[in-house]
């Protein structure tokens, strides 16, 4: 293993901070795998999935058997990790500048379809090496002004020329669950039954800002649609966001057994050699961000739930009920699909219309910016 320290602009006098990357193999000799944690760093679960993943890729490694590249990452955010009020840690948005961690990275597809057409001919494995040298060379001209813009630069140039990455965050209180985009699926249902995944949410394109998963399996399906049959253009980039249920759920039962199974998903690409147990059957099918029903309260009060993460539901099924205790009132919250309870808020007092929890459902039912700020 080597270790990597990759300092961040200082924000003000006297201060730095620093990324740090584990790498594992060798460069350009199989298939690259990136993996990251706490992009939101109050998201805690994939930091210790990270520490049990890191022990058995030495394990691995000292065996000889890293037959590709891995690059771990196990606290992607250093400026949100230590953003703590009053013993609450504030790891979702940057206070100095109020951008959500996970959003706003490089729209590749935009910066490079007008670029790249002479560097492309017949040949789907060279068109990839050059759309990745291209990816970087736009990395490489950005000159990052604040210690976020070159947070996101820096975890850019580690992730841009990967051929798999997870992105582990969790959600308030959730079931494990998965969001990825539609052209990639196929690549990635395998680790949705390896994690035992209860949600895959997929979609071509969320809407908004970029969020770093989509940055990096993007532009390839936009460009293989944009060149069509002209040039062939693979799908070399499998990344996902990969929600390792709530934001208590920690602990090392828990952290072992995802670590093991994404370590099984490595050697089922191939990236780690040996041979990995069959995969299990998935226990949901993929279904359309689009069709996921968020559900509102519909005044104050103190919240109650009826239905836990993982939960399925059924239109006209009570999840919740908010009280308002002053004026003795009291209102049920219904679902209004089928589906998947796979997140809720772990508040339970609620202000008008906060977002109380979501449903996965399998008919599209929502259109523009799908996630949440």
């Amino acid at each position: 293993m080597q270790t990597h320290f990759h300092p961040l602009l200082s924000p003000a006098l006297g201060t730095q901070r620093t990324l740090t990357s584990f790498h594992f193999g060798t460069p350009g000799a199989g298939e690259k795998a990136y993996v990251q944690a706490s992009l939101h760093a109050d998201e805690l679960p994939g930091m210790l999935v990270a520490h049990h993943l890191r022990g058995l890729l030495e394990a691995a490694e000292a065996r000889g058997e890293i037959a590709g590249e891995v690059v771990l990452v196990p606290l992607a955010n250093p400026i949100g990790l230590n953003q703590t009020t009053m013993h609450y840690q504030l790891g979702r948005f940057e206070q100095a500048s109020m951008e959500n961690f996970n959003r706003n990275y490089p729209d590749f597809f935009s910066l490079l379809k007008d670029k790249i057409e002479p560097s492309l001919g017949h040949d789907a494995a060279a068109n990839k090496r050059a759309i990745r040298l291209a990816m970087r060379e736009a990395l490489m001209a950005e000159l990052p002004a604040t210690e976020l813009q070159c947070m996101r630069h820096t975890l850019m140039l580690l992730s841009h020329d990967a051929d798999v990455v997870l992105d582990l965050h969790c959600d308030f209180e959730a079931a494990l669950h998965m969001y990825v985009e539609q052209p990639l699926l196929d690549q990635l249902m395998p680790l949705a039954s390896c994690l035992g995944a209860k949600a895959v949410l997929w979609a071509k394109g969320s809407g908004g800002s970029i969020s770093f998963d989509e940055a990096l399996s993007g532009p390839w399906w936009r460009l293989a649609e944009h060149f069509g049959s002209t040039f062939p253009v693979p799908m070399a980039c499998a990344s996902t966001t990969v929600e390792l249920r709530g934001q208590a759920d920690v602990s090392s039962a828990l952290a072992e057994q995802d670590a093991q199974a994404i370590f099984r998903f490595l050697q089922h690409r191939g990236i780690v050699a040996g041979t990995a147990p069959p995969l299990p059957d998935a226990v949901c099918e993929a279904t359309p961000l689009a069709g996921t029903e968020a559900l509102h309260a519909p005044h104050p009060g103190v919240v109650a739930f009826l239905a836990a993460p993982g939960d399925h539901v059924v239109a006209g099924q009570v999840l919740a009920q908010v009280v308002d205790p002053l004026s003795n009132r009291t209102t049920p919250v219904h679902a209004s699909i089928d589906g998947v309870l796979y997140a809720r808020h772990s508040l339970r007092w609620a202000t008008a219309n906060l977002e109380l929890c979501r449903v996965a459902g399998k008919t599209p039912i929502r259109a523009g910016n799908l996630l949440s700020p």
